[in-house]
């Protein structure tokens, strides 16, 4: 069985990360939306463009991308210092429950260390308790202090 490693993607790794958005889509039970050439060409720009909106970490077992982590740093944190947002973690359904979710959160702690973050947030859904289970396994507590909001943007029409 090949090593499994798990890297920053880069660029060239975009076609991958379409694909695994496209399966975090179905996951949720949403349409997969676009063709994947015109997703790869937004992908690239979101990522890689002038302002990325976010870094993602990828999972390999040999050449095979099996699993993703998608972050973005927030700031305020704790007093003037700024944190790891994990915005997706995402294990394909093949490889789960064999070390790759644990190995992209590792390898997250450390991208946040190497930052400076004084800490990593995230959010699950409730009505996923395989994630909760996962994340309490890992010694992080959930947390009531905070109502989570959504609200969508609409281009402007003026």
């Amino acid at each position: 069985m090949s090593e499994l490693t798990v890297t920053r993607a880069g660029s060239a790794d975009v076609p991958c990360i379409a694909e695994l958005v496209a399966d975090i889509e179905q996951y949720y039970g949403g349409a997969v939306e676009g063709e994947l050439p015109d997703r790869v060409g937004r992908l690239r720009d979101m990522l890689f463009g002038d302002h990325p909106a976010a870094s993602i970490l990828l999972a390999r077992i040999g050449a095979d991308v099996v699993g993703m982590a998608s972050f973005s740093l927030l700031w305020p944190a704790a007093g003037d210092g700024h944190s790891l947002y994990l915005k997706e973690l995402f294990v394909r359904e093949a490889n789960r429950r064999n070390g790759v979710a644990r190995a992209l959160m590792a390898q997250l702690h450390e991208v946040a260390a190497q930052l400076g973050c004084s800490r990593i947030e995230w959010t699950t859904d409730r009505d996923n308790p395989a994630a909760q289970k996962f994340y309490e396994a890992l010694g992080a507590a959930p947390q009531d202090t905070k109502i989570f909001y959504r609200q969508a943007v609409t281009p402007d029409t003026a």
